[in-house]
């Protein structure tokens, strides 16, 4: 049965899920980041056995005659739809990188000059399933921002392979080496580095519970883009959405995992009602069934009393997905602030933004959008502030910063001024 939460008396909705890891989660992956940092590949090995049940001993590296051999497998079809992707997501992200400016002043020559990290680490979830998609995803947004060498790293199979469409994945985003390590060890291997796998400068991708620990604890010792939770959607409807595709969106974000989260926001009080009957037989339909169920058994129906207290709702949940199905999307959108990616209107499902069209697939979650951003190649670059000043500059600014930096007590930062003047 279909919850419905009446927030039309100026209710509270529900709050965003918070970042929670268990005590002995946390102690365990110290233990492997340890473990990993002092005895390198061999601790890889070791935890790759225990974890995966596979044996990567003198294979942790995938070799290039295997890339080759995966790409060669393939269908040509699948072949051209990640190609496409990959083509999407490099024109999404060659739009979000930061230019380089200068500009002068009073003698003062100022700027930022931008450049590129040296080392990217992407790490893609995999075991029991494979996601070309977030290689992409994870990949190209460091190859547009020029980064020099892109490594990513992903749990193998049982047999130590990695899925083949991974492995193409990887080879189509310019992905310079692929490890075949995965989970908070693989987390350990790109922070500190090992005999095989190189230290990189950030860490990106997102993973599960471990993984997140690994990225929580590592972070400051290199950059790491963002600590994902449960995958979350909020929609939006009114009485001119189709129950019908509203229901097939819910299962869409449902079989990603149990712990996936769904809202539907309305002022319709009918909706509910409609909805219910769908959504039993798309839940009913679905291959994921009991992934989906579980999932759904919390999804919830908002109701609100005018479009206002809808965008109060969105932004107080801070949904990592936001799909917009009413009459004038546009508009509600002009009216929210806190949302990783939002999806307008009735052609326009997530699973768009899921496979490049648009968006990428990482985002913030767990009510993060109301400070952080999805992945961009942004994140793969540093920004950083040049001065220069010309010959008559002390005298222009000497007088002024000396006065400043005595009252702050700092003779030696007026005593650097006074000595060009």
């Amino acid at each position: 049965m279909l919850k419905v939460v009446d927030l039309r008396a100026w209710g509270e909705p529900p709050e965003p899920a918070g970042l929670v890891i268990a005590p002995e989660v946390v102690a365990t992956v110290r233990d492997i980041l340890q473990r990993v940092r002092t005895e390198g590949d061999r601790a890889l090995t070791d935890l790759t056995r225990v974890h995966d049940g596979a044996d990567v001993a003198g294979r942790i590296r995938v070799g290039d005659d295997e890339i080759e051999a995966a790409t060669e497998s393939l269908s040509g079809e699948l072949r051209d739809a990640l190609a496409a992707m990959a083509e999407r997501l490099r024109d999404l992200h060659t739009r979000q990188l930061p230019a380089a400016w200068e500009a002068e002043r009073d003698g003062i020559r100022y700027g930022e000059v931008v450049r590129p990290l040296a080392v990217a680490g992407c790490y893609v979830p995999g075991g029991l399933a494979a996601y070309p998609s977030t290689v992409l995803m994870t990949a190209v947004p460091a190859a547009v921002a020029g980064v020099e060498r892109i490594v990513v790293c992903t749990p193998p199979m049982a047999d130590g392979s990695v899925p083949k469409m991974v492995l193409h994945a990887a080879h189509l985003a310019g992905v310079e080496s692929v490890y075949r390590v995965g989970g908070a060890q693989a987390i350990a291997a790109m922070a500190f580095g090992t005999e095989t796998v190189p230290r990189v400068d950030k860490i990106v991708g997102p993973g599960n519970v471990w993984v997140t620990a690994a990225k929580r604890e590592v972070a400051g010792i290199v950059g790491v883009d963002a600590l994902a939770g449960p995958t979350e959607l909020v929609v939006v409807a009114d009485e001119t959405s189709d129950a019908a595709v509203l229901a097939a969106d819910l299962v869409a974000q449902a079989e990603h995992a149990p712990d996936a989260r769904a809202f539907v926001v309305s002022m319709d009080e009918g909706l509910a009602d409609r909805l219910e009957r769908r959504l039993d037989e798309a839940v009913q339909g679905s291959p994921r069934r009991d992934v989906v169920a579980a999932a759904l058994a919390d999804a919830a129906v908002l109701l609100v009393a005018s479009p206002e207290q809808a965008a109060s709702a969105v932004d107080a949940l801070a949904p990592e997905h936001l799909q917009v199905l009413t009459s004038d999307p546009r508009w509600f959108l002009n009216r929210v602030r806190s949302f990783g990616a939002a999806f307008l209107g009735p052609h326009t499902p997530v699973s768009f933004g899921d496979y490049g069209v648009g968006s990428n697939h990482v985002l913030p979650t767990m009510g993060t959008a109301r400070f952080s951003s999805g992945l961009r190649a942004a994140d793969f670059v540093t920004v950083a502030s040049v001065v220069e000043a010309s010959p008559e500059a002390p005298a222009r600014f000497g007088p002024e910063i000396e006065r400043v930096a005595i009252a702050e007590g700092l003779p030696g930062h007026a005593r650097a001024s006074e000595v060009r003047r």
